[in-house]
């Protein structure tokens, strides 16, 4: 398994930007695709973005299609969530995720390495 770090979290307004970081150690990082899932109070962990190996194969929940992006450095074992135009529906905690497969997936049982999490919290 992949030992993943969150960071980047913080209190923003709505309509500001952030960007989360995921440092990842471990296994080879640019073995497997890595994706973001949030958790909001009250609420089940859901789907935000996940990534491919190569990077060439990206999804995204229609939630954020359009205001995140998801990138990932292989050198830097990084993978990157920018949040552009932020929405207090926004706030969750934000939890980087890995799994062995190379392929790219939305499904929370198809990743076995989570990190901690950081939390984002957005004021209206």
């Amino acid at each position: 398994q992949v030992q993943l770090v969150e960071s980047g979290g913080g209190l923003v307004q709505a309509g500001d930007s952030l960007k989360l970081s995921c440092a990842a150690s471990g296994r080879p990082f640019s073995s497997g695709a890595m994706g973001w899932f949030r958790q909001a109070p009250g609420k089940e962990r859901e789907f935000v973005a996940c990534i491919s190996w190569s990077g060439n194969t990206i999804y995204y929940a229609d939630s954020v299609k359009g205001r995140f992006t998801i990138s990932r450095d292989n050198a830097k074992n990084t993978v990157l969530l920018q949040m552009n135009s932020l929405k207090p529906e926004d706030t969750a905690v934000y939890y980087c995720a890995g799994r062995d497969s190379r392929v790219a997936a939305t499904s929370l049982g198809d990743f076995g390495s989570w990190g901690q999490g950081t939390r984002v919290t957005v004021s209206s």
